[in-house]
């Protein structure tokens, strides 16, 4: 397992552990707890816990500063609608499966939901549509399966 993928789990961990989805963590002592160089904490924080992937991030420097990490909760419907508004008009393969796994992970799709969205949505899907029409229509593919689970 990756130096990021611990980072990452460590702290998805404490945030189920956590009254109210909500963190502080000092980032020097979270690196030296889980021996890593404190750059790794603010690369997983800024890529895996963004606003896409369900997380409000607050941080405040100087000796008493911190990061502040909460999930956010919404409710299925909203979920899905917050991820349809994040998608826009295009959406590459690999932005498209982050989207998946967060509806996966947020309980607004199964496994087998999950599977069959990223394989209709995938680039072997899409191998014979021309690359740059190919972002677009995945996106309005991608949008068309998640309102199904809304209705």
């Amino acid at each position: 397992m990756k130096v990021t993928e611990i980072i990452e789990q460590f702290i998805k961990r404490l945030l189920t552990e956590a009254h109210g989805g909500t963190i502080d963590l000092q980032r020097n002592e979270l690196a030296s707890q889980l021996g890593c160089a404190p750059s790794q904490i603010n690369y997983v924080i800024s890529t895996r816990f963004t606003t896409e992937n369900g997380y409000i991030v607050e941080s405040r420097r100087g000796g008493g500063g911190y990061i502040r990490i909460t999930r956010i909760n919404l409710g299925l419907d909203e979920f899905l609608m917050h991820i349809l508004n994040s998608i826009g008009n295009s959406i590459s393969a690999a932005e498209a499966q982050v989207f998946v796994t967060n509806c996966l992970e947020g309980g607004a799709i199964n496994g087998g939901d999950a599977g069959l969205i990223a394989a209709a949505i995938s680039d072997n899907s899409l191998s014979n549509i021309p690359q740059p029409m190919r972002d677009s229509i995945r996106a309005r593919i991608f949008k068309n399966m998640l309102i199904t689970l809304i209705e």
